[in-house]
């Protein structure tokens, strides 16, 4: 089975030392502008209007990971073509949204930037689409990612009551307990590695059933 160093896309977060014990107290409110910006950048649009037979008629957009996916899979399947300006786009977006997602579990102090790496260290290798993904592939990843999406369903909930846990630590102690630490950005690995499987598409090897 596939280690964290072997697999293509790789997260990690540094342990921090003292947390500051106010913002941690309001992190959910300090959270709410770059929330905000999160949604502006990821939340699907949704459209109504009354169409020639006098329907009411929604239509709704998946936003830019469902477009990127649908796009990404339509270029490996008829081009056997990753552009690495699309690639180049997705690392740094997914680097974002870790940051922020970093920040809300209470994992760094930082506010999370739209630019710089701060504590949060996420990569994942560009694919030669010819010689390392199968053009048909995307077709089915999503489909045998099933057994990942029912872990990690269990673990996000285990991930939320460990945080939690940790909000009265930081707030009694000043720290994050290592452990709790250490499951947390687990979690966050497992998440990546099947997201960069089933729908960014970089890469072709089965995630591994595995926090490290």
């Amino acid at each position: 089975m596939a280690t964290q160093e072997e697999y293509p896309a790789k997260l990690d977060i540094d342990y921090p030392g003292k947390l500051d014990r106010l913002t941690t107290f309001f992190r959910l409110l300090w959270s709410i502008p770059i929330l905000v910006i999160v949604t502006l950048l990821s939340g699907s649009s949704t459209q109504t209007y009354i169409n020639s037979a006098g329907q009411k008629v929604t239509t709704s957009g998946g936003g830019i990971a469902m477009g990127l996916f649908a796009a990404t899979l339509l270029m490996i399947l008829f081009r056997q073509r990753y552009p690495r300006w699309w690639y180049d786009f997705a690392l740094q977006f997914n680097r974002f949204l870790t940051r922020v997602g970093a920040y809300l579990f209470l994992l760094t102090d930082k506010y999370p930037s739209t630019e710089e790496e701060q504590a949060v260290h996420l990569n994942f290798d560009y694919p030669n689409a010819k010689q390392d993904l199968n053009r048909w592939l995307p077709l089915v990843k999503w489909f045998l990612a099933i057994p990942h999406y029912l872990v990690l369903f269990v673990l996000i909930i285990v991930a939320f009551l460990a945080t939690i846990i940790a909000w009265f630590a930081i707030l009694f102690t000043g720290q994050y307990p290592k452990s709790l630490f250490d499951f947390v950005v687990g979690v966050g690995r497992w998440n990546l590695r099947v997201n960069a499987y089933a729908f960014l598409l970089v890469t072709d090897k089965y995630p591994p059933f595995s926090l490290q």
